[in-house]
């Protein structure tokens, strides 16, 4: 899909129309061929349950009040830990395993979730997955909920996400074009941001609505905005081409 395409996501039809400039006219763009959709896991496949908030603030200490207000998209803590001694860092990892493992023994599937695979499996459409979370908690979601993720990539892969790397590897491994697949995830900073370097289409899940508003976005833009996952069926279907 070409520049143009894309922008006419965030515009009403009856604007979009305003560019046909062939008759018969067909006042709709192309849809765009879908090929594979990359999930998030924490916060989007999976409800949230680690409080962010605390666990930055027992790794950054004094120091995370001035990095997140640095950031309009937020702290990005695997960065500032990157950065940091042997020593330092493994602290820093030990309160975050910490934290990581509490989730785990509250590990709940997302509203939606499992229905989601199902219409996506239903067309042969691949679903990938792509977390800042550990190996071990990828394995427990598709133990715990018998959903699989082909490839799944966690944190052990580097450069993780927002890098694109992870999401053009999974391309790559799937043999298709970044602008056949769409990313979603609950994250401008780390999901929308890896999808949109990759050239990917990019689908907020904004549970809160917190970005209600188009004005809401400064930095970093997504092609679409859902509050649920249920929210995406139709939004495919009226967006992309599904055929097998």
């Amino acid at each position: 899909m070409n520049s143009l395409s894309r922008v006419l996501h965030w515009f009403r039809p009856s604007m979009a129309a305003r560019f046909s400039t062939s008759g018969p006219r067909n006042l709709s763009p192309p849809k765009a061929k879908l090929r594979g959709v990359v999930f998030d896991m924490d916060g989007t496949l999976t409800v949230p349950v680690i409080d962010f908030s605390a666990m930055y603030r027992a790794v950054l200490g004094d120091d995370y009040a001035s990095i997140k207000s640095s950031s309009s998209l937020g702290v990005d803590i695997l960065q500032h830990i990157d950065s940091w001694s042997p020593d330092r860092q493994k602290k820093a990892y030990d309160i975050i395993a910490d934290f990581e493992g509490r989730g785990l023994e509250q590990l709940q599937i997302m509203p939606g979730a499992k229905e989601l695979c199902e219409f996506l499996d239903a067309r042969q459409i691949r679903r990938g997955l792509i977390t800042r979370n550990v190996k071990t908690a990828v394995d427990l979601f598709h133990l715990r909920f018998g959903m699989s993720f082909d490839p799944a990539l966690s944190r052990e892969f580097h450069p993780y996400k927002p890098d694109p790397a992870p999401l053009l590897s999974i391309c790559s491994v799937w043999g298709v074009r970044p602008d056949e697949v769409i990313m979603v995830g609950d994250s401008l900073r780390d999901d929308v941001t890896c999808g949109r370097r990759a050239g990917a289409f990019t689908c907020l899940l904004d549970e809160k609505g917190k970005y209600a508003s188009p004005d809401s976005f400064t930095d970093v833009r997504p092609d679409f905005r859902v509050s649920t996952l249920i929210e995406i069926y139709p939004l495919l279907e009226a967006n992309f081409d599904l055929s097998l």
